[in-house]
């Protein structure tokens, strides 16, 4: 997901694409092989072995057009997905067990079919800050599903919404669901597609928007967002949210604060891993603050 347009061109080429491609490739690849594999023998456990049920087993495993496509794409190109390998794993191993699923992703860019791509059938929803962004990576990938998304916030103005939220009851844990209405609270994404507020998303992975300059959004926003509609997910199990560029105090800080220490369950590089519970699993848990 480089949407820091300034920041991809300075890492989209590194020391070995092409060894860096190739392994993106055998990840897709790989994945769709134990995936089919997998599912196969479970078919054929539970079934018939039928020459209609062999028929229908094939074609629903089958690789889909994106990831042949994604496979082609990433296998010839010198541009390479912003994350590293090991860090693309962790989020791979996630999806292996959960997809099909509900996967949104903060940022569009060069790894945006790459996860499209990882989650055959599902549904892979991208929401980028840059509308001239989007028209340049939809042009070499018009398949993908991207919305363009208004910030209200800077990332000069972060120290002092961190400071200043609880002071807000619509910004506290119990009051900030549902953010679509939430206009009190500077830190909810009010302006979303509806498709995302009527959607419960079971992964999300926050690698946007920009945050490396005063003037920029920052991912204050898309953080505590999808904490609040982690904690408020109606259907069972987790919510899974991976954190990029962790290395930088603002991405940190407000993962601590948000997302909770207590729900991170991996890491890799600058990627971090939670699992959140709904609040319904939360008894116990203080009402002023979100850890």
């Amino acid at each position: 997901m480089v949407q820091e347009k300034t920041k991809g061109v300075k890492h989209a080429l590194l020391e070995r694409p092409w060894f860096v491609a190739v392994a993106l490739a055998g990840l897709i690849g790989g994945a769709m092989i134990i995936t089919s594999l997998t599912r196969a023998v479970d078919e054929r456990i539970s079934m018939c072995s039928t020459a209609k049920d062999r028929a229908k087993a094939i074609a629903e495993y089958s690789a889909t057009p994106l990831q042949l496509q994604a496979i082609v794409h990433y296998a010839t190109s010198r541009i390479v997905p912003q994350q590293s390998l090991p860090e693309i794993t962790v989020t791979l191993d996630v999806l292996k067990d959960r997809s099909p699923c509900n996967f949104l992703v903060f940022g569009l860019g060069h790894d945006s079919l790459m996860w499209a791509s990882l989650n055959p059938r599902g549904t892979t929803v991208f929401l980028e800050e840059d509308p001239d962004w989007i028209g340049t990576v939809l042009k070499a990938a018009p398949s993908l599903h991207a919305h363009h998304v208004t910030y209200r916030t800077k990332l000069s103005e972060a120290d002092r919404l961190l400071a200043t939220y609880r002071s807000k009851p619509r910004c506290l844990p119990s009051k900030a669901f549902p953010i679509r209405y939430n206009e009190e609270c500077p830190l909810a994404l009010t302006s979303l597609p509806d498709e995302i507020y009527e959607t419960e998303w079971d992964l999300i992975m926050i690698d946007a928007p920009r945050g490396y300059f005063a003037a920029a959004p920052g991912r204050m926003s898309a953080i505590f967002s999808a904490a609040t509609m982690a904690r408020n997910r109606r259907g069972q199990g987790m919510t899974h949210v991976f954190l990029h560029d962790v290395d930088r105090k603002v991405e940190k800080t407000f993962a601590e604060e948000f997302l909770c220490r207590k729900f991170r369950v991996n890491s890799s590089g600058r990627l971090w891993h939670f699992e959140i519970p709904n609040a319904a699993n939360m008894s116990g848990e203080p009402v002023d603050r979100f850890c």
